[in-house]
Protein backbone atom coordinates (compact mmCIF):
# COMPACT_ATOMS: atom_id res chain seq x y z
CA UNK A 1 0.00 0.00 0.00
CA UNK A 2 1.30 3.68 -0.37
CA UNK A 3 2.83 5.12 2.63
CA UNK A 4 1.09 7.62 4.55
CA UNK A 5 0.72 11.30 3.74
CA UNK A 6 3.57 11.84 5.98
CA UNK A 7 5.95 10.58 3.22
CA UNK A 8 7.56 14.27 1.63
CA UNK A 9 9.44 12.33 -0.78
CA UNK A 10 8.83 11.93 -4.39
CA UNK A 11 8.53 8.08 -4.77
CA UNK A 12 7.56 6.20 -7.42
CA UNK A 13 5.75 2.77 -6.53
CA UNK A 14 6.09 -0.60 -9.04
CA UNK A 15 3.60 -3.36 -7.63
CA UNK A 16 5.18 -6.89 -8.11
CA UNK A 17 2.08 -9.11 -8.18
CA UNK A 18 3.71 -11.85 -6.64
CA UNK A 19 2.38 -14.35 -3.81
CA UNK A 20 2.68 -12.62 -2.05
CA UNK A 21 2.78 -8.97 -3.56
CA UNK A 22 5.06 -6.58 -2.28
CA UNK A 23 5.89 -2.57 -3.70
CA UNK A 24 9.30 -1.38 -4.95
CA UNK A 25 9.88 2.16 -3.90
CA UNK A 26 12.20 3.97 -6.40
CA UNK A 27 13.39 7.88 -5.08
CA UNK A 28 15.90 10.06 -4.03
CA UNK A 29 16.08 10.41 0.09
CA UNK A 30 13.72 7.84 1.02
CA UNK A 31 15.96 6.26 4.04
CA UNK A 32 15.36 9.73 5.77
CA UNK A 33 11.80 7.99 5.89
CA UNK A 34 12.46 4.68 5.92
CA UNK A 35 10.09 4.12 8.41
CA UNK A 36 6.84 4.73 5.82
CA UNK A 37 8.27 2.55 3.45
CA UNK A 38 8.47 -0.64 5.35
CA UNK A 39 5.10 -2.33 5.96
CA UNK A 40 4.87 -3.29 9.93
CA UNK A 41 5.29 -7.33 10.51
CA UNK A 42 3.22 -7.17 14.39
CA UNK A 43 4.76 -10.14 15.39
CA UNK A 44 8.40 -9.30 14.71
CA UNK A 45 10.47 -8.22 17.83
CA UNK A 46 13.82 -8.37 16.55
CA UNK A 47 15.57 -7.63 12.59
CA UNK A 48 18.86 -8.49 11.70
CA UNK A 49 20.79 -6.51 9.35
CA UNK A 50 23.13 -8.31 6.51
CA UNK A 51 25.93 -5.43 5.14
CA UNK A 52 29.05 -4.40 4.32
CA UNK A 53 31.55 -2.15 5.90
CA UNK A 54 31.29 0.51 3.28
CA UNK A 55 27.31 0.04 3.07
CA UNK A 56 27.43 0.42 6.91
CA UNK A 57 29.35 3.42 7.52
CA UNK A 58 27.05 5.42 5.06
CA UNK A 59 23.75 4.12 5.92
CA UNK A 60 23.12 1.84 8.76
CA UNK A 61 22.06 4.01 11.16
CA UNK A 62 19.56 6.18 9.50
CA UNK A 63 18.04 1.66 9.05
CA UNK A 64 18.73 1.16 12.78
CA UNK A 65 17.16 4.36 13.87
CA UNK A 66 13.79 3.40 11.71
CA UNK A 67 13.70 0.20 12.84
CA UNK A 68 14.17 1.16 16.66
CA UNK A 69 11.48 3.69 15.78
CA UNK A 70 9.24 1.33 15.26
CA UNK A 71 9.75 -1.05 18.31
CA UNK A 72 12.27 -3.46 16.92
CA UNK A 73 15.55 -4.62 18.72
CA UNK A 74 18.36 -4.24 15.59
CA UNK A 75 21.25 -6.10 15.27
CA UNK A 76 23.56 -6.15 12.74
CA UNK A 77 26.23 -8.16 10.63
CA UNK A 78 28.47 -6.79 8.74
CA UNK A 79 30.00 -9.61 5.43
CA UNK A 80 32.72 -8.94 3.45
CA UNK A 81 32.59 -6.70 0.09
CA UNK A 82 31.89 -8.75 -3.28
CA UNK A 83 30.81 -12.15 -4.39
CA UNK A 84 33.06 -14.35 -2.17
CA UNK A 85 30.53 -13.19 0.90
CA UNK A 86 28.09 -15.58 -1.07
CA UNK A 87 29.44 -18.69 0.38
CA UNK A 88 28.86 -21.82 2.26
CA UNK A 89 31.02 -20.48 4.72
CA UNK A 90 29.45 -17.27 5.10
CA UNK A 91 26.12 -18.39 5.03
CA UNK A 92 27.30 -20.84 8.10
CA UNK A 93 28.39 -17.91 9.94
CA UNK A 94 25.23 -15.94 9.63
CA UNK A 95 23.27 -18.76 10.68
CA UNK A 96 25.30 -18.73 14.04
CA UNK A 97 24.42 -15.44 14.47
CA UNK A 98 20.99 -15.95 14.08
CA UNK A 99 20.99 -18.67 16.41
CA UNK A 100 22.61 -16.33 18.96
CA UNK A 101 20.49 -13.31 18.43
CA UNK A 102 17.61 -15.69 18.99
CA UNK A 103 15.85 -14.02 15.55
CA UNK A 104 12.88 -15.81 15.82
CA UNK A 105 9.95 -17.19 12.99
CA UNK A 106 8.51 -14.15 13.55
CA UNK A 107 11.54 -11.67 13.17
CA UNK A 108 12.80 -10.21 9.91
CA UNK A 109 15.75 -10.00 7.73
CA UNK A 110 17.18 -7.09 6.39
CA UNK A 111 19.24 -7.09 3.15
CA UNK A 112 21.25 -3.72 3.43
CA UNK A 113 24.02 -3.19 0.44
CA UNK A 114 24.57 -4.62 -2.97
CA UNK A 115 23.38 -7.79 -4.78
CA UNK A 116 25.56 -10.03 -3.37
CA UNK A 117 23.96 -8.48 0.18
CA UNK A 118 20.10 -8.88 -0.77
CA UNK A 119 21.05 -12.27 -2.71
CA UNK A 120 22.38 -13.37 0.61
CA UNK A 121 20.13 -12.35 2.84
CA UNK A 122 17.23 -13.38 0.57
CA UNK A 123 18.52 -17.09 1.03
CA UNK A 124 19.42 -16.36 4.81
CA UNK A 125 16.12 -15.18 5.74
CA UNK A 126 14.59 -17.91 3.30
CA UNK A 127 16.01 -21.07 4.97
CA UNK A 128 16.07 -19.58 8.38
CA UNK A 129 13.32 -21.36 10.27
CA UNK A 130 12.01 -22.53 6.99
CA UNK A 131 11.54 -18.67 5.86
CA UNK A 132 11.26 -15.78 7.79
CA UNK A 133 10.42 -12.30 6.04
CA UNK A 134 13.36 -10.42 4.65
CA UNK A 135 12.95 -6.63 3.66
CA UNK A 136 15.57 -5.76 0.71
CA UNK A 137 17.17 -2.11 0.54
CA UNK A 138 19.14 -1.94 -2.65
CA UNK A 139 22.18 0.66 -1.92
CA UNK A 140 23.68 -0.45 -6.01
CA UNK A 141 22.42 0.09 -8.68
CA UNK A 142 22.74 -3.37 -9.78
CA UNK A 143 20.45 -4.00 -6.39
CA UNK A 144 17.87 -1.64 -7.32
CA UNK A 145 17.12 -2.94 -10.57
CA UNK A 146 18.38 -6.74 -10.55
CA UNK A 147 19.15 -8.63 -7.31
CA UNK A 148 16.77 -6.66 -4.82
CA UNK A 149 13.80 -7.64 -7.10
CA UNK A 150 12.01 -10.78 -7.76
CA UNK A 151 12.84 -13.06 -4.93
CA UNK A 152 15.16 -14.80 -6.36
CA UNK A 153 18.48 -15.70 -3.65
CA UNK A 154 21.41 -17.87 -3.57
CA UNK A 155 24.77 -18.43 -3.24
CA UNK A 156 28.09 -20.03 -5.14
CA UNK A 157 29.95 -22.88 -5.00
CA UNK A 158 33.55 -23.02 -6.76
CA UNK A 159 32.05 -24.70 -9.86
CA UNK A 160 29.76 -22.07 -10.28
CA UNK A 161 27.39 -19.24 -9.91
CA UNK A 162 24.52 -19.29 -7.97
CA UNK A 163 24.06 -22.75 -7.93
CA UNK A 164 22.44 -23.01 -4.39
CA UNK A 165 19.35 -20.94 -3.58
CA UNK A 166 15.36 -20.44 -3.48
CA UNK A 167 12.85 -18.36 -4.32
CA UNK A 168 11.83 -16.16 -1.54
CA UNK A 169 9.56 -13.07 -1.85
CA UNK A 170 10.73 -9.77 0.17
CA UNK A 171 8.11 -7.72 1.98
CA UNK A 172 9.54 -4.49 0.15
CA UNK A 173 12.28 -3.17 -1.41
CA UNK A 174 12.77 0.36 -1.39
CA UNK A 175 15.45 1.68 -3.52
CA UNK A 176 16.74 4.89 -2.31
CA UNK A 177 19.10 6.18 -5.50
CA UNK A 178 20.71 8.83 -3.52
CA UNK A 179 22.71 5.93 -1.89
CA UNK A 180 24.39 4.99 -5.52
CA UNK A 181 26.03 9.24 -4.63
CA UNK A 182 28.67 6.94 -2.63
CA UNK A 183 29.01 4.22 -4.96
CA UNK A 184 32.19 3.83 -7.04
CA UNK A 185 31.92 4.82 -10.67
CA UNK A 186 32.89 1.60 -11.77
CA UNK A 187 30.24 0.08 -9.78
CA UNK A 188 27.61 2.72 -11.22
CA UNK A 189 29.05 1.34 -14.77
CA UNK A 190 28.80 -1.73 -14.00
CA UNK A 191 24.92 -1.65 -12.87
CA UNK A 192 23.96 -0.53 -15.93
CA UNK A 193 24.64 -3.16 -17.93
CA UNK A 194 21.31 -4.77 -16.06
CA UNK A 195 19.54 -1.70 -17.19
CA UNK A 196 20.64 -2.08 -20.86
CA UNK A 197 19.40 -5.50 -20.68
CA UNK A 198 16.06 -4.62 -19.71
CA UNK A 199 16.14 -2.42 -22.73
CA UNK A 200 16.74 -5.15 -25.02
CA UNK A 201 14.47 -8.03 -23.82
CA UNK A 202 11.35 -5.57 -23.12
CA UNK A 203 11.71 -1.91 -23.08
CA UNK A 204 13.94 -0.08 -25.69
CA UNK A 205 12.77 3.59 -24.33
CA UNK A 206 15.49 2.83 -21.95
CA UNK A 207 18.16 2.25 -24.97
CA UNK A 208 16.94 5.19 -26.27
CA UNK A 209 17.53 7.54 -23.08
CA UNK A 210 20.75 6.32 -22.47
CA UNK A 211 21.98 6.92 -26.27
CA UNK A 212 20.67 10.36 -25.76
CA UNK A 213 22.47 11.24 -23.03
CA UNK A 214 25.15 8.71 -21.61
CA UNK A 215 26.77 11.08 -19.17
CA UNK A 216 23.41 11.87 -17.73
CA UNK A 217 22.88 8.42 -17.46
CA UNK A 218 25.71 7.38 -15.42
CA UNK A 219 25.69 10.59 -12.99
CA UNK A 220 24.35 9.01 -9.52
CA UNK A 221 22.63 12.24 -9.07
CA UNK A 222 21.00 12.78 -12.34
CA UNK A 223 16.72 12.32 -12.59
CA UNK A 224 17.69 10.62 -15.93
CA UNK A 225 19.68 8.05 -13.51
CA UNK A 226 16.26 8.29 -11.16
CA UNK A 227 13.84 7.11 -14.50
CA UNK A 228 16.13 4.20 -16.21
CA UNK A 229 15.63 2.85 -11.94
CA UNK A 230 12.14 2.85 -12.39
CA UNK A 231 11.82 1.60 -15.68
CA UNK A 232 14.26 -1.45 -15.19
CA UNK A 233 12.07 -2.50 -11.82
CA UNK A 234 8.90 -2.33 -14.01
CA UNK A 235 10.47 -4.66 -17.09
CA UNK A 236 11.61 -6.88 -14.02
CA UNK A 237 8.21 -7.06 -11.88
CA UNK A 238 6.07 -7.37 -15.22
CA UNK A 239 8.39 -10.13 -16.29
CA UNK A 240 8.36 -11.58 -12.44
CA UNK A 241 4.67 -11.19 -11.86
CA UNK A 242 3.84 -13.54 -15.28
CA UNK A 243 6.91 -15.85 -14.30
CA UNK A 244 7.46 -15.87 -10.76
CA UNK A 245 9.67 -19.53 -10.33
CA UNK A 246 11.64 -18.92 -14.06
CA UNK A 247 9.52 -21.58 -15.78
CA UNK A 248 9.51 -19.72 -18.92
CA UNK A 249 9.61 -16.04 -19.92
CA UNK A 250 11.41 -14.75 -16.97
CA UNK A 251 14.66 -17.06 -18.30
CA UNK A 252 14.74 -13.82 -20.41
CA UNK A 253 16.15 -11.77 -17.72
CA UNK A 254 19.15 -13.88 -17.99
CA UNK A 255 20.33 -11.70 -21.17
CA UNK A 256 24.10 -12.00 -20.98
CA UNK A 257 24.22 -13.66 -17.84
CA UNK A 258 24.75 -17.56 -19.30
CA UNK A 259 28.19 -16.35 -20.33
CA UNK A 260 28.91 -13.66 -17.78
CA UNK A 261 28.46 -16.41 -15.10
CA UNK A 262 30.84 -17.92 -17.06
CA UNK A 263 33.33 -15.49 -17.12
CA UNK A 264 32.70 -14.67 -13.79
CA UNK A 265 33.44 -18.34 -12.42
CA UNK A 266 36.59 -18.45 -14.70
CA UNK A 267 38.21 -15.29 -13.83
CA UNK A 268 37.17 -15.83 -9.85
CA UNK A 269 35.49 -13.11 -9.65
CA UNK A 270 38.35 -10.84 -9.24
CA UNK A 271 38.84 -9.24 -12.70
CA UNK A 272 35.50 -8.36 -14.00
CA UNK A 273 32.73 -6.85 -11.73
CA UNK A 274 28.73 -8.49 -12.33
CA UNK A 275 27.91 -6.05 -14.97
CA UNK A 276 31.35 -6.20 -16.75
CA UNK A 277 30.42 -10.00 -16.92
CA UNK A 278 27.18 -9.37 -18.47
CA UNK A 279 27.96 -6.81 -21.00
CA UNK A 280 30.56 -9.20 -22.48
CA UNK A 281 27.17 -11.90 -22.24
CA UNK A 282 25.53 -9.74 -23.84
CA UNK A 283 27.99 -8.58 -26.64
CA UNK A 284 28.68 -12.68 -26.62
CA UNK A 285 24.57 -13.33 -27.58
CA UNK A 286 24.54 -10.44 -29.89
CA UNK A 287 27.56 -12.36 -31.88
CA UNK A 288 25.25 -15.52 -31.98
CA UNK A 289 22.50 -13.77 -33.00
CA UNK A 290 23.61 -12.33 -35.94
CA UNK A 291 25.79 -14.98 -37.27
CA UNK A 292 22.52 -17.21 -37.00
CA UNK A 293 20.67 -14.92 -38.74
CA UNK A 294 18.10 -13.98 -36.03
CA UNK A 295 19.44 -10.25 -35.35
CA UNK A 296 17.85 -6.98 -37.26
CA UNK A 297 20.51 -5.48 -38.62
CA UNK A 298 22.44 -3.02 -36.24
CA UNK A 299 21.76 -5.41 -33.25
CA UNK A 300 24.90 -6.14 -32.62
CA UNK A 301 26.59 -2.62 -33.28
CA UNK A 302 24.63 -1.07 -30.95
CA UNK A 303 25.09 -2.98 -28.22
CA UNK A 304 28.48 -2.94 -28.65
CA UNK A 305 28.21 1.15 -28.82
CA UNK A 306 25.56 1.39 -25.70
CA UNK A 307 28.27 -0.58 -23.91
CA UNK A 308 30.94 1.64 -25.04
CA UNK A 309 29.12 5.31 -24.29
CA UNK A 310 28.84 3.86 -20.63
CA UNK A 311 32.38 3.34 -19.88
CA UNK A 312 32.30 -0.75 -19.82
CA UNK A 313 34.35 -3.49 -21.77
CA UNK A 314 33.63 -4.90 -24.95
CA UNK A 315 36.35 -7.56 -25.07
CA UNK A 316 37.13 -10.25 -22.63
CA UNK A 317 40.72 -11.80 -21.55
CA UNK A 318 40.90 -14.31 -23.28
CA UNK A 319 39.62 -17.72 -21.75
CA UNK A 320 40.18 -21.58 -22.25
CA UNK A 321 37.00 -22.73 -25.01
CA UNK A 322 36.86 -26.22 -23.29
CA UNK A 323 36.57 -24.74 -19.49
CA UNK A 324 34.02 -22.22 -21.05
CA UNK A 325 31.76 -24.85 -22.43
CA UNK A 326 32.36 -27.20 -19.18
CA UNK A 327 31.09 -24.46 -17.19
CA UNK A 328 27.78 -23.27 -19.50
CA UNK A 329 26.83 -27.01 -19.35
CA UNK A 330 26.15 -26.91 -15.59
CA UNK A 331 23.70 -23.71 -16.16
CA UNK A 332 20.64 -23.86 -14.73
CA UNK A 333 18.76 -22.62 -17.30
CA UNK A 334 19.85 -25.01 -19.41
CA UNK A 335 17.65 -28.39 -21.03
CA UNK A 336 20.10 -29.85 -23.22
CA UNK A 337 22.81 -28.27 -24.34
CA UNK A 338 23.51 -24.43 -24.26
CA UNK A 339 20.31 -22.63 -24.36
CA UNK A 340 20.84 -19.17 -24.52
CA UNK A 341 18.57 -15.72 -24.26
CA UNK A 342 19.08 -13.90 -28.13
CA UNK A 343 17.61 -10.99 -28.90
CA UNK A 344 16.09 -10.28 -32.77
CA UNK A 345 15.58 -6.65 -32.02
CA UNK A 346 15.66 -4.13 -29.44
CA UNK A 347 12.90 -4.95 -26.81
CA UNK A 348 12.20 -8.04 -27.80
CA UNK A 349 14.01 -11.38 -27.23
CA UNK A 350 13.69 -15.21 -26.73
CA UNK A 351 14.97 -18.67 -25.79
CA UNK A 352 17.50 -20.84 -28.51
CA UNK A 353 18.41 -23.94 -27.82
CA UNK A 354 21.67 -25.30 -29.12
CA UNK A 355 22.64 -22.37 -31.42
CA UNK A 356 25.32 -24.78 -32.73
CA UNK A 357 28.63 -25.31 -31.23
CA UNK A 358 30.50 -23.61 -34.31
CA UNK A 359 28.57 -20.67 -34.33
CA UNK A 360 29.35 -20.40 -30.35
CA UNK A 361 32.89 -20.79 -30.65
CA UNK A 362 32.87 -18.07 -33.63
CA UNK A 363 30.90 -15.64 -31.36
CA UNK A 364 33.47 -16.34 -28.01
CA UNK A 365 36.61 -16.01 -30.51
CA UNK A 366 35.34 -12.61 -31.58
CA UNK A 367 34.71 -11.54 -27.74
CA UNK A 368 38.39 -12.36 -26.77
CA UNK A 369 40.79 -9.34 -26.62
CA UNK A 370 43.37 -9.76 -29.12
Amino acid sequence: MPPPASAMTDASRTAVATSPPYDVWVGRRLLAELRDYLPRVPAARRAAIVTTAPVERHYAAAVTAALTTGGLEVHRHVVADGEPAKSLPVLAELYDWLAAIPLGRSDIVIGLGGGVVTDLAGFLAATWHRGVPVAQIPTTLLGQVDAAVGGKTGINLPTGKNLVGAFHQPLVVVADTATLDTLPARELRAGLAEVIKCGFVRDPAILDLIEHDPARATDPTSDLLVELVRRSVAVKASIVAADTREHGERALLNYGHTLGHVIETLTGYQRYRHGEAVGLGMRFAALVSEFIGMAEPGLLARTTQLLISVGLPTVCERLDPTAVWTVMARDKKALRGVRLVLCDRSGSARLVDNPGQDVLERALEQLFDA
